[in-house]
C-alpha cells in the first residue's frame, strides 16, 4: 500500500549560516530539503530518504536521536555533521549507527559526494517485484510475463524512481528535478502525468498510484 510520504533529506543544524549553506547546495542540487535547529522538531518531522545530523544541538545531543532512531529500527540512512574531530568521537558515532562522518568544516561538493555515496550504499535490491512485473534497477530494464517491457528514457527514469521507493509517495517536483538532471524534462509533451499514463498502459494500471496534491506512489502489493 503507498501510504508513506517520501520526505526530502533531513538536515539538524542549529547554526542559521551553515544550515543554510547545507540546504541551498543541496537543494541546487536538486534535493528538497527538511531543515530542523531542534531535536525536537527533527523528533517530529515524517521519516526522511536519509539524514544529515548535527550533534551538539541547543536541546541535546544528536547522537542521542541517532541512537533513539536505530534502537525503533528506522533504518534510514545518517550522516553525522560535527565540528568533533577525534578519533573517539568518530568511533562513537559510528557505533551508534552513523553511516558516514563529516568534520566541520566541510566542502558542500564534498557533503554532495558523500551523500551520494551513501545513497548508493543503502540502496535496496536491484529486482522490485509486482505481480507478474519485475523491474531490474541495475540492469535498466523492466519485464511483464518474463518478457521486456520497452520504455523511453523518460519512463524509465521515472519508473526507477517510484520503483526504488516502493510503497512512498514521491513529491510530483522530485520527479520533476530527476528528468530536468537527466536532460529529460523540457518538452511540454512529455509531462509527467502523460509519462505516467503510458506507463500504466504498458505496466498495468494499478502499478502506479496518483496521490492529489502529494504525488506518486509504485505499488508492489505490500
Amino acid at each position: 500500500m503507498c501510504d508513506d510520504v517520501a520526505m526530502a533529506l533531513l538536515l539538524l543544524e542549529d547554526d542559521l549560516d551553515l544550515g543554510q549553506a547545507v540546504a541551498d547546495h543541496l537543494e541546487a542540487a536538486g534535493q528538497p530539503v527538511h531543515w530542523c535547529k531542534l531535536l525536537a522538531q527533527a523528533r517530529l518531522a515524517s521519516p526522511p530518504e536519509l539524514a544529515l545530523l548535527d550533534l551538539g544541538l541547543p536541546d541535546g545531543d544528536g547522537l542521542d536521536l541517532l541512537r533513539e532512531w536505530r534502537q525503533a529500527g528506522r533504518r534510514w540512512p545518517v550522516i553525522v555533521l560535527t565540528a568533533r574531530d577525534q578519533v573517539s568521537d568518530r568511533i562513537r558515532g559510528l557505533q551508534a549507527g552513523a553511516d558516514d562522518y563529516l568534520v566541520k568544516p566541510f566542502d558542500l561538493d564534498e557533503m554532495l559526494a558523500r551523500v551520494a555515496a551513501v545513497r548508493r550504499r543503502s540502496e535496496p535490491e536491484s529486482l522490485v517485484h509486482a505481480g507478474d512485473l519485475v523491474i531490474d534497477l541495475a540492469g535498466h530494464v523492466a519485464r511483464r510475463d518474463g518478457q521486456p517491457v520497452p520504455l523511453t528514457a523518460m519512463e524509465w527514469s521515472v519508473l526507477a524512481l517510484l520503483a526504488g521507493s516502493p510503497g512512498r509517495v514521491l513529491p510530483r517536483r522530485r520527479i520533476e528535478d530527476r528528468l530536468a538532471a537527466a536532460g529529460l524534462g523540457d518538452a511540454e509533451s512529455n509531462s509527467l502525468e502523460v509519462i505516467v499514463s503510458r506507463l500504466r498502459r504498458k505496466l498495468g494500471a494499478r502499478v502506479i498510484s496518483t496521490h492529489r496534491g502529494l504525488g506518486y506512489c509504485f505499488d508492489d502489493g505490500h
